[in-house]
């Protein structure tokens, strides 16, 4: 049965929350949640029509900076089940992230729906997760994806991930993630997050409390046994051309001054070279901590870290420990973000100097 799609606009809202509460009991989305999507959210919204009447919709999210798209929602009224209107809404929500220039698709179903399992394998997904207690009701959800841009082999998945519990240990919580890549036995803990930035931090930055320089994460995993290599654009310090306050810069320098007097005692490789060869540094077993600017995810001018996972020709993996709840952000949107390689290379500096820096580790 042939069915006319669009995208949804504010009219559609009462519709669509009618729809919701047909298709569902848990986990709905709320006026105030489709209002979001419709007017500010990064997503396409897209709706089914059959006689006039709403018979469906397909919500997806777009992860700003990457080739990402997750498919958010997906409901097909009771009145039109049955129709082929399920497999309509996936290649309407594959289109237009292919419109959007992604290259992979994810989403999130739950464990004891096997129709839309069976959907999703039959349009070629594959599982890569199993989420215990995802749902309201605790429920177990199963995690899948798809490249649709064309078929080629799944980012390999052997970097345990971490979501950041502080705005200011992005750092920190990419350390753990490097550390327990290498050694597979190693935990991740809150605890231990909050250590490495109290070891790794510049006090201040350009608001609130400060990050995790370079040079301090490569002192946090050398204290604990790692091979750690720097790479750093410039040398002395990446951040104090964003703070105003004297008095700011100059913990930020004294800091700083001890960070590179403690490198010197240590066997640390430091590289001062304008980039960072990911392809390579992985290839020589190590997994790369990069400072990036957020601008290119959120729109903010603010430095960030992230882990790389991988890489392909076409494509850079990464870690994101941000998870941003406010942009109806979860864990699935923020793991392996493929990300090609000339949007990492603008993403990949800082600042009016366009500085770059990274921490490698790996085992000794």
């Amino acid at each position: 049965m042939a069915f006319d799609f669009r995208f949804a606009s504010v009219a559609d809202i009462d519709a669509l929350v009618a729809l919701e509460q047909d298709c569902f009991t848990l986990d709905r989305l709320s006026p105030r949640n489709f209002n979001w999507m419709v007017r500010r959210a990064n997503a396409s919204l897209i709706v089914a029509e059959q006689q006039g009447h709403l018979a469906g919709y397909a919500l997806l999210l777009f992860h700003r900076g990457t080739s990402l798209a997750r498919l958010y929602s997906i409901a097909v009224s009771p009145a039109w089940r049955g129709h082929g209107l399920g497999q309509q809404l996936l290649e309407q929500a594959q289109a237009s992230a292919l419109e959007r220039n992604c290259a992979w698709l994810r989403l999130e179903v739950r464990a004891d729906n096997p129709a839309a399992i069976s959907l999703y394998e039959s349009n070629g997904y594959q599982r890569f997760a199993v989420v215990e207690n995802y749902y309201e009701d605790h429920s177990q959800a199963l995690r899948f994806e798809k490249r649709i841009l064309r078929s080629a082999p799944p980012p390999a998945r052997q970097v345990p991930y971490y979501a950041q519990t502080t705005e200011f240990t992005c750092g920190a919580a990419c350390l753990l993630m490097a550390m327990a890549a290498v050694e597979r036995a190693r935990a991740m803990h809150r605890s231990e997050e909050i250590q490495l930035w109290r070891e790794a931090t510049t006090i201040f930055m350009t608001a609130g409390h400060g990050g995790c320089s370079p040079q301090g994460l490569a002192l946090a995993a050398w204290r604990r046994g790692f091979e750690v290599c720097m790479v750093v654009s410039q040398p002395g310090s990446l951040f104090l051309d964003g703070v105003r306050s004297t008095q700011k810069k100059d913990v930020m320098q004294l800091v700083e001054d001890g960070f590179a007097g403690a490198l010197a005692e240590t066997d640390v490789h430091q590289v001062l070279a304008p980039g960072l060869d990911v392809r390579s540094a992985l290839q020589d077993g190590f997994r790369p901590v990069v400072l990036i600017s957020s601008y290119r995810f959120t729109r903010l001018k603010a430095p960030h870290w992230i882990l790389v996972t991988g890489c392909d020709d076409e494509f850079v993996y990464l870690h994101d420990p941000d998870v941003d709840h406010s942009r109806q952000k979860r864990i699935l949107d923020c793991q392996h973000l493929p990300v090609s390689h000339a949007e990492f290379q603008r993403m990949s500096s800082f600042g009016r100097q366009r500085v770059r820096a990274a921490v490698l580790l790996r085992g000794r």
